[in-house]
């Protein structure tokens, strides 16, 4: 089972939606948080989300991603710290399947890279800039996309695009660099 299945069949919309501050009423209606709303306008069902104003759809998943701005990876593993499945910054097992074990690769240099963003920003135009600011600058929108295509591709196209990493020498250059953040 791989993460998001595990959070999909152990963390239901109900618990995430009211954890996060939505109380839905008797017929399961909240005011969305993603439109100004006066009134209830999204349905709270069993497996999905739907809001009658703005047209916000999705999972648990999905409403922790949008509520967060999170990428979808990120929104699964705060699920699971926040309903106290997994640590989130424990640290990488071996005896992971190697899918598992180069997301949490990626998503640690996502982190890494967002950290570096804000921490060594100039902060007055003559600045030097620090080599972690240019990296982050410059591999974080590539690293975001990285993570999202391997969260929602196919078996096959994850298959085709980590084979593509590893022979690069893309993961262990990043396997490195995270383990010495």
């Amino acid at each position: 089972m791989n993460l998001f299945e595990e959070v999909k069949t152990t963390i239901s919309l109900k618990q995430a939606a009211e954890h996060y501050g939505l109380d839905p009423n008797h017929s399961g209606m909240v005011r969305c948080p993603f439109h100004e709303d006066e009134h209830p306008s999204m349905k709270l069902n069993e497996d999905y989300f739907y809001c009658f104003g703005c047209g916000a759809t999705g999972d648990v998943v999905e409403l922790t991603r949008r509520l967060f701005r999170l990428t979808p990876y990120e929104a699964a593993r705060k699920l699971m710290v926040d309903f106290g499945i997994e640590q989130i910054d424990k640290p990488i097992v071996y005896h992971k399947n190697t899918w598992e074990r180069d997301m949490d690769i990626l998503f640690r240099y996502l982190r890494i890279l967002k950290r570096w963003k804000e921490r060594y920003a100039p902060k007055t135009p003559e600045d030097i800039l620090d080599r972690r600011f240019i990296e982050a600058c410059q591999n974080l929108e590539y690293v975001a996309y990285l993570v999202d295509k391997l969260t929602f591709s196919d078996k096959d196209e994850r298959t085709v695009l980590m084979n593509e990493l590893h022979e690069s020498g893309y993961i262990e250059k990043l396997r490195e660099e995270v383990c010495y953040e």
